[in-house]
């Protein structure tokens, strides 16, 4: 199908331009212990152990993913794509723009978003046909599951009113977001030394081949933690 959509690239940097615009005062308050009172206790550990207190409470963050494996669905080949990231706290954001060549010569394109309260996924083959546009009720909780799921990728999202946290035990929270009258939740698996190892969900959802949702099981791995610029 022929679209009339501009470059995904382009409307991926028009969308983080648009909110950083909307936010664009500059954080000067640092986070502090009265801050995190109320977390669950492995959500303090947390940031105890990333040495969080003490520093500015970021707003925004844009992140590059180097050669990440993707499927679209279940039954899809994994692909390896370049990855750009953008997401913002101030109102719950995130704008994903990813691309790579099939067989090293048709260019692919994708931008997943949550903005708005909306979510979409835009898929583009040779910058002309559409391979999925979803959106639509479904892709609003998954899109905004996977703002959550990415909580502590900027550490301020904890502190947001629009996070609920419930201490579930000494290593486990479990976190409840809600935005636009929308509800998702999850759990955070934290060790015991204070790094967060894992996050679970059942709110998001999988389209199938007829083009109908089923909420799945979806699950988040985190290892490797290294130190850097005091963090």
């Amino acid at each position: 199908m022929m679209t009339s959509y501009g470059s995904l690239k382009n409307i991926y940097l028009s969308e983080i331009k648009n909110d950083i615009e909307k936010h664009s005062d500059f954080p000067t308050e640092t986070i502090k212990e009265k801050d995190i009172a109320t977390l669950p206790k492995p959500v303090q550990r947390y940031f105890r152990y990333c040495g969080y207190i003490g520093k500015v409470k970021m707003i925004n963050a844009k992140i590059e993913w180097g050669n990440i494996i993707f499927k679209r669905a279940p039954n899809s080949k994994w692909m390896r794509l370049n990855c750009h990231q953008y997401n913002s706290v101030s109102e719950p954001t995130r704008i994903v723009y990813l691309k790579n060549n099939i067989l090293g010569v048709f260019p692919f394109e994708a931008r997943d978003i949550y903005q708005n309260g909306k979510g979409n996924m835009l898929i583009k083959l040779l910058k002309l046909f559409t391979v999925a546009d979803a959106k639509g009720i479904e892709m609003n909780k998954s899109a905004l599951v996977t703002v959550l799921s990415e909580t502590f990728i900027i550490p301020t999202y904890a502190l947001q009113d629009y996070i609920n946290w419930e201490t579930v035990d000494n290593n486990n929270a479990k976190a409840t977001l809600t935005y636009n009258g929308i509800k998702v939740s999850g759990t955070f698996n934290f060790n015991d030394e204070g790094e967060m190892i894992s996050f679970y969900t059942d709110d998001r959802y999988c389209a199938g081949k007829d083009g109908t949702y089923k909420k799945i099981p979806w699950s988040v791995i985190v290892d490797n933690y290294y130190k850097k610029d005091g963090i």
